[in-house]
């Protein structure tokens, strides 16, 4: 009984204590996957985290230019002290002979300690001083660099987002083709069963159908490696349940995109960020520059020194302690090191060019990528349209031949050779759909209105 009883609170113990290991269910429209990305992204993450680093760099480079204070104490046993020797022939007290020999004597004692505080403090020093003028450029730096990176995840979201509905609408027709097929089959083999078609009619549709199965087990599974995809992208546990809540249609890819407007290289994020590595070398340049002037520091230091044969009388009620302290300014005036200075000035100098260079062939990029964006999305509009025009024909022709065929004036040849073209029509469409889409965006993110 009491066994019994042992294994039931057991039981209840492991009910309330167990971890929480269900999935959780995620409906997502494309701005809610955007800002998930933005809080759990690893490389997200990880640009944010850089902007916190360099804060405390930052705080370092400052810490350099505030006082610096420090205590200390030591003690110290003279092992053996030194011995000074004096000749023979010396008068210790005039008026007395002088010695016959040489006089040996230890000055000093056995034991001492001392104890007290130190001061540093930089008056001037040209380096750190523009050490502290390019604090917050490189804060700005870093952030424009967090910027650059989530635009990065965010265009790639978007990208396999809108597949991935595609993909939805892809499996869709593909289901109602296998259902097209399924009731011609059953209309096949009654027409079969009545002795109008021959047994090779009903084997044709049964190897349509294995087909578009092959195909549909095919594209399911390019799809649910895609959701994988895309959860890893955005920072989401593998087992969570992703749902995509927004639809694509060809009225909302057109909106306002090639809508004239004012370009400026700054509105691009990767051109900012260049701008301010510019801004840094510059920096660089100076705080070589600097490190020619002087530096002048102050310094200082208050001790408490006490002295005496035994350890034990540094520290009893006889002990005497006496004040040690200086107070020091000490000018350094850099004058020759070889050309060392003026080598890192130079070197400072060629970077300063390459990063230059590296400016003006971003805009040259920046200028292909939006020529290359707007030639490919009118492109990508152009034949999306046809794309949706031929679709919409196949579908009539299809219909038409399907009505032909119910009244016995069409051949089952047709109907098949329909029914391929309009799939063919509606792969050709939102494959086009999808063209355009992620011409849009690439379009949006050579703008900078990513």
């Amino acid at each position: 009984m009491i066994t019994n009883r042992i294994a039931i609170v057991a039981l209840l113990l492991f009910a309330f204590t167990k971890p929480n290991f269900a999935q959780q269910t995620h409906q997502f429209s494309l701005q809610q996957a955007l800002e998930y990305a933005e809080k759990n992204n690893v490389q997200v993450k990880n640009a944010l985290l850089d902007i916190k680093l360099q804060e405390q760099v930052n705080r370092e480079v400052t810490g350099s230019a505030y006082p610096q204070i420090n205590a200390s104490g030591e003690i110290v046993d003279n092992l053996k002290l030194p011995i000074s020797i004096i000749p023979a022939g010396t008068e210790f007290v005039p008026g007395t002979p002088p010695t016959t020999e040489d006089t040996r004597l230890a000055f000093g004692v056995k034991w001492s300690s001392m104890g007290g505080v130190t001061l540093s403090q930089i008056l001037f020093d040209g380096q750190i001083f523009t050490g502290l003028q390019a604090r917050k450029t490189l804060i700005d730096y870093q952030k424009k660099n967090a910027e650059v990176t989530s635009e990065e995840i965010r265009v790639n979201v978007s990208k396999i987002y809108y597949q991935l509905v595609l993909s939805k609408t892809q499996i869709s027709l593909l289901d109602t083709t296998i259902n097209l097929v399924k009731k011609n089959r059953h209309d096949t083999k009654i027409m079969y069963d009545n002795g109008f078609v021959e047994k090779l009619e009903i084997d044709k549709l049964d190897v349509q159908l294995s087909n578009l199965q092959s195909q549909r087990t095919q594209l399911l599974n390019t799809v649910n490696n895609g959701y994988l995809g895309l959860k890893m992208l955005i920072g989401m546990p593998i087992n969570d349940e992703l749902i995509l809540t927004d639809e694509l249609n060809d009225d909302t890819i057109r909106d306002g995109v090639l809508e004239a407007s004012q370009f400026d290289y700054s509105q691009r994020k990767d051109f900012q960020s260049a701008s301010l590595g510019l801004k840094l070398s510059e920096y660089d340049i100076q705080r070589y520059q600097r490190s020619k002037i002087p530096q002048l520091v102050l310094n200082g230091y208050w001790n408490q020194m006490t002295q005496a044969n035994q350890f034990g009388n540094m520290f009893g009620s006889g002990s005497y302690w006496f004040p040690v302290s200086a107070l020091t300014l000490r000018l350094n005036i850099p004058i020759f090191n070889g050309f060392a200075t003026n080598s890192r000035i130079q070197q400072a100098k060629i970077k300063l060019q390459q990063t230059e260079n590296s400016v003006e062939g971003l805009k040259l990029m920046i200028d292909q990528e939006r020529a290359s964006a707007v030639n490919t999305f009118k492109s990508a509009i152009t034949d999306m349209d046809y794309q949706k025009e031929n679709m919409e024909l196949a579908e009539r022709v299809y219909q038409q031949t399907k009505k032909k065929h119910e009244v016995g004036t069409g051949s089952q040849i047709e109907i098949d050779a329909a029914r391929t073209d309009l799939q063919t029509a509606q792969t050709n469409y939102y494959s086009a759909l999808y063209n355009a889409v992620i011409a849009k965006i690439d379009f949006l993110k050579a703008s900078g209105k990513l």
